[in-house]
């Protein structure tokens, strides 16, 4: 644990780390593993206290702070919030918003200007602040197709990242970028809300009688919400330095990801956990035809997806998976994924039969 705070006659304190978004799949991941590896006091920022489940709510080194983030620093807002934020030493800000284009902009960008306005720069040492690895290219710059077509998440995203840039307080600030994120379990069970990806591997499953008949040049990168908090926790525990990165600004960027794998080989990994046979060739999916199914089927599709269809390949370079920071991954594989997220597995792959 890195050095914190010094009270009366040098008397070591705990960091205050305060947790925004707690009771998400990945703000409880970082919350638990914060509990349980380190002695800091947790202030969890959150809309509903009944959604936390991953931590004891009563633990005596947490405290929740009940609110929404857009009604900070507003007239009506509790001063407790105000006064909680200003003693946190660490700030790790993985709340978000989608879907609503205000509540988006509400969220995504004016809440964490109000936000980082709310801390006191003499007690904080450090931010983590969350996007997504969507508003980068390749090489962790900023993707102009991220402002032009991006939804209202990803546009807000982008604006943010590009307000952060230029902050007083960018110095203090790391940009955490998460790739595809798996968490939780896929029938809801267990401690840890259950992430949207992870949620959709049973609807994959359910369609590999199809999708092993197809093939699409693609590759992107995943990362287990278990495996954000390990990264987290080298961060928020070790002293706060200069950006060390190279080519970067003040603002250090950092994508969360395990190494990429191509969507025909998800579908082949995915084939064999499930035991289905998977035929040795299958039909390309190249633009034409996908625009074809596209009409065929009435999906509707906005420009953001489109672009997404003809990028095909989400890859950064470089990549940040907990072996970075001196830790080891807890779901490095999408097999240990599988597992972790308890999708039936049906045994080794039947022999194809013979021709």
């Amino acid at each position: 644990m890195s050095p914190a705070p010094s009270g009366p006659a040098g008397v070591r304190r705990p960091q205050r780390i305060l947790i925004t978004g707690a009771s998400g799949c990945v703000g409880q991941y970082i919350a638990e593993l914060l509990l349980r590896e380190t002695d800091a006091e947790l202030l969890l920022l959150l809309r509903e206290p009944s959604k936390l489940t991953a931590v004891a709510a009563t633990d005596p080194r947490i405290t929740l702070l009940v609110g929404d983030l857009r009604d900070l620093g507003s007239p009506g807002a509790d001063p407790a919030l105000a006064r909680a934020i200003a003693a946190a030493t660490r700030i790790i800000h993985t709340a978000t918003a989608w879907g609503d284009p205000e509540r988006a902009r509400q969220v995504n960008v004016e809440a964490v200007k109000t936000l980082l306005s709310l801390a006191d720069p003499e007690q904080l040492e450090q931010v983590i602040y969350f996007s997504t690895a969507s508003v980068l290219d390749r090489r962790l710059r900023l993707l102009p197709e991220a402002s032009q077509y991006g939804t209202e998440y990803i546009q807000t995203k982008a604006l943010c990242l590009q307000q952060l840039e230029d902050h007083p307080l960018a110095a203090r600030i790391v940009a955490v970028f998460p790739t595809l994120v798996f968490g939780g379990r896929v029938d809801g069970s267990g401690p840890f809300p259950t992430s949207y990806l992870t949620a959709g591997l049973g609807e994959a499953a359910r369609w590999l009688w199809l999708a092993r008949w197809l093939r699409a040049d693609a590759s992107f990168h995943f990362i287990h919400a278990a495996d954000i908090a390990r990264v987290c926790l080298a961060l928020a525990t070790a002293p706060h330095e200069a950006n060390p990165e190279v080519g970067q600004g003040a603002l250090r960027r950092i994508v969360l990801g395990q190494p990429a794998v191509g969507v025909n080989e998800t579908v082949r990994r995915l084939g064999q956990w499930r035991g289905c046979w998977l035929p040795p060739w299958g039909l390309d999916l190249r633009g034409w035809l996908v625009e074809g199914l596209i009409r065929l089927l009435r999906i509707e599709v906005n420009a953001w997806d489109r672009f997404s269809i003809r990028q095909r390949h989400f890859v950064h370079e470089p990549i940040s998976p907990p072996e970075r920071f001196g830790r080891v991954s807890h779901a490095p594989t999408l097999e240990a994924v599988f597992a972790d997220a308890g999708l039936p597995h049906r045994g080794p792959v039947p022999r194809s039969p013979e021709r």
